[in-house]
């Protein structure tokens, strides 16, 4: 394959050729159908093809495609408006870029500049990106080593314990950035109190909140935000993937006094806030929202987790379900990528990281899941793992 040849040797690349994509389908260039559980790494959220998203990019192209943020536009408005509405209250302020490491390297300039701080802590098993300032709240030591040194004063904290947290604090600490429920690493969520003890901290020692909800937000987890799981609120939060229904679109939203320290200049994006892009995500927000794909994500998210605990029992080598709504993970007792093509075989697609342990799936489907694919993809696994457990 051609995309062999000219890529590089930097992506896992899975044998289908994908054509085309429905609802939570995908199909490869022979007509094969397949349940897609992997969601182009959580950016279908939405679905494939989702009608409002196409009808709203058709719309859009046949006005303007690019507006540099120097001009005002009228469907980038629109789209602040929407995004506010269901924005976590008192962030009020918005940075729109294009990739969730783009999110995450504004918040870290915006928490410099307002903080006047450049002490970053992090949580240990923690994925922010892989560009050199997200790369280097990134935890695995796999990742950063061929590109070190990268951004000094950064430190680690086991995921859960705010005892070691709180040790870590110095004088020149300006942020901690958190994952509500960590994605790469296997779908970890954050212990009950955890993060309502990081804010409290945060309060008292004058210091800002970063969330990385890149993977985790928009419905992803049952509820818009997955900080509201734990009714808490950070001083910025991060948002993309699946923020423009597969546009690539970003957001790092803040309080105002935040990105109000920031001076014209500072930053900024050639493509961040397009109105190609805007379109496209207040399809999203509405699909969302009216469409009641939230709600979905809460339904359908029990149903497969309530089926993957039955499978637990049944078959011992599965070690651990983890997870909340449309975001889980299955961890095993042996490595995952018989299965994973096994599934394939089947017409599910898993998502297999290398970042993860190789004992693990994670789903991260369209919140557009139905019953029937919850059910086949129970069958499938089930199937699978038994042909497994009998080699």
């Amino acid at each position: 394959m051609l995309e062999d040849i000219t890529l590089g040797n930097l992506y896992q690349k899975l044998p289908i050729t994908i054509e085309k994509g429905l609802g939570s389908h995908v199909w490869d260039v022979d007509g094969n159908e397949f349940i897609d559980c992997m969601g182009a790494y959580g950016v279908a959220i939405v679905g494939h093809k989702n009608q409002r998203v196409n009808d709203a990019i058709k719309n859009q192209i046949e006005k303007i495609i690019s507006v540099h943020s120097s001009f005002y536009n009228k469907t980038r408005e629109n789209f602040l408006e929407a995004l506010l509405r269901v924005s976590p209250k008192k962030l009020s302020n918005i940075y729109l870029g294009n990739s969730g490491t783009e999110a995450v390297e504004a918040a870290i300039k915006f928490s410099r500049k307002y903080s006047g701080k450049k002490g970053m802590i992090a949580m240990k098993g923690s994925y922010h990106g892989r560009t050199m300032g997200s790369l280097s709240l990134t935890f695995a030591p796999k990742y950063k080593k061929s590109f070190e040194p990268l951004v000094e004063n950064t430190q680690f904290c086991e995921f859960g314990n705010i005892h070691e947290l709180e040790s870590k604090i110095n004088s020149d600490t300006g942020f901690i950035i958190v994952e509500p429920i960590q994605g790469e690493s296997g779908i970890h969520p954050a212990p009950d109190g955890f993060l309502q003890q990081i804010r409290k901290l945060c309060d008292e020692k004058n210091i800002i909140l970063v969330f990385d909800e890149v993977q985790c937000g928009l419905g992803r987890t049952g509820k818009m935000w997955a900080c509201e799981h734990w009714n808490t609120i950070p001083d910025i939060l991060c948002t993309s993937k699946g923020l423009a229904g597969g546009i690539p679109m970003s957001a790092t939203l803040t309080k105002p006094e935040i990105l109000g320290s920031m001076k014209k200049g500072e930053q900024s994006s050639t493509f961040g806030g397009n109105p190609l892009a805007c379109a496209a995500s207040i399809a999203t927000l509405t699909a969302l929202t009216t469409d009641g794909l939230v709600d979905n994500s809460a339904k359908m998210g029990s149903l497969l987790l309530s089926g993957l605990e039955k499978l637990k029992n049944k078959h011992h080598i599965i070690r651990e379900i983890r997870g909340k709504g449309l975001m889980i993970a299955i961890e095993f007792e042996v490595d995952v990528k018989n299965l994973l093509i096994d599934a394939i075989k089947h017409h599910v697609i898993f998502l297999f990281s290398l970042y993860s342990d190789k004992n693990i799936f994670r789903l991260l489907p369209p919140l557009v899941f139905t019953e029937n694919d919850v059910f086949e993809v129970l069958r499938v696994l089930d199937e699978i793992i038994s042909n497994e457990e009998n080699k």
